[in-house]
């Protein structure tokens, strides 16, 4: 699924998101943190305030937070499942477009999160990132050089940050986790993704009709 050109004109080029998007993450998270950590995960308005310790009931620190998820990635990737339609949604637009992932992981996971996705049967590039998404997108279809571009995402940061550095992208605003989507803010209404569609089933023809 790397850049090509067909006809003289230049193939769509979608930017995809992972965790939340294709792949379930908090679910298989808190599932690790209670068999192994003793700690409960219940999503509320923070994700910071929604690790507690089951023996106190007192809220995980910061610092072991990013420690907790860094571990999990490091060694319980195989526990993410693909969210509902979502690599079959990859498929068809890889039908229409060249399509990339581009995750908010270290650099050095990159080639854990490729192998990942190749197990679920979606053969990708990967873009590693870390902080707003803006600059990584630019430099992706500088490199791809591709007709139109479209982002997906689950937070809303990252659309301000493309809609800012590529505001000709195409953005929908996707977060495939129940549990998760009501509790981030809509970027569609900010103003800076062009749909909110959390269903693959709906999000699929959302995409094709504007490649």
């Amino acid at each position: 699924m790397t850049a090509s050109v067909n006809g003289g004109e230049a193939r769509p080029l979608v930017i995809c998101d992972c965790d939340e998007v294709l792949l379930h993450m908090i679910a298989p998270f808190r599932q690790w943190l209670d068999a192994e950590h003793d700690i409960d995960f219940v999503m509320q308005n923070d994700f910071t305030d929604a690790l507690r310790h089951q023996a106190s009931g007192e809220v995980v620190d910061r610092e072991d937070i990013w420690r907790l998820l860094g571990a999990f990635f490091d060694t319980e990737m195989e526990r993410q499942e693909p969210i509902s339609g979502a690599i079959e949604a990859m498929h068809a637009l890889a039908e229409r477009a060249d399509v990339v992932i581009l995750t908010n992981l270290l650099d050095h996971r990159a080639e854990a999160r490729r192998a990942q996705l190749a197990g679920h049967g979606l053969h990708v590039e990967v873009y590693t990132n870390q902080g707003p998404k803006g600059a990584a997108i630019r430099r992706i279809v500088e490199e791809h050089a591709p007709g139109r571009v479209a982002f997906i995402d689950d937070l809303p940061q990252h659309h301000a940050s493309a809609a800012e550095e590529y505001p000709d992208s195409i953005r929908l605003h996707l977060c495939g986790e129940p549990e998760l989507a009501p509790h981030i803010d809509c970027a569609f209404e900010a103003g800076h993704a062009h749909a909110r569609i959390d269903r693959w089933d709906e999000a699929l023809p959302w995409l094709l009709a504007r490649l």
